[in-house]
């Protein structure tokens, strides 16, 4: 990758909805050329996927919550991942180190929903011994952006 590969993710995490016309200006490269380098960031996997940010609230997913979940032995990781990857309320699954071995971004409709998750279905997956919920009162920040230094952006 080079400056202008870096600015064009840079651009398009700022916003997904710029037109090839629109990033080739900003770069100073023509839109063929600037088709062709987003086609290959795809490619290479640095350009995941392009989604619309919403208000979760409106969709009526008034709970966040963040639960860790301790996992008895590493035999049970593949199961447990399977598991989570098809619960359509956890929004992010990080295997972690400390005293949990996941930490779990769920968004949902209310203590009911949360507390189904946690009894009904984190709690019955083979493996899992503990889970501890925090849930979010208020949110500071919340972004996907993932910020290219400058460095790079320049072609230092």
């Amino acid at each position: 990758m080079d400056a202008l590969d870096y600015r064009i993710v840079d651009m398009l995490q700022r916003d997904g909805r710029a037109t090839q016309l629109e990033l080739s200006r900003g770069v100073k490269l023509s839109q063929p050329a600037v088709a062709e380098r987003i086609r290959k960031l795809e490619e290479k996997g640095v350009i995941t996927g392009y989604t619309a940010r919403v208000d979760a609230t409106q969709l009526g997913k008034d709970i966040t919550a963040f639960i860790g979940v301790s996992i008895e032995h590493p035999k049970h990781f593949e199961g447990f991942a399977r598991k989570v990857a098809e619960l359509p309320d956890v929004l992010e699954a990080h295997r972690v180190a400390g005293q949990d071995s996941y930490v779990l971004k769920v968004k949902t409709a209310n203590t009911r929903t949360l507390d189904s998750l946690l009894v009904e279905t984190l709690r019955t997956i083979p493996g899992v011994t503990r889970t501890s919920t925090t849930i979010v009162l208020s949110t500071l920040k919340e972004d996907t952006h993932v910020r290219v230094p400058d460095e790079l952006l320049n072609g230092e």
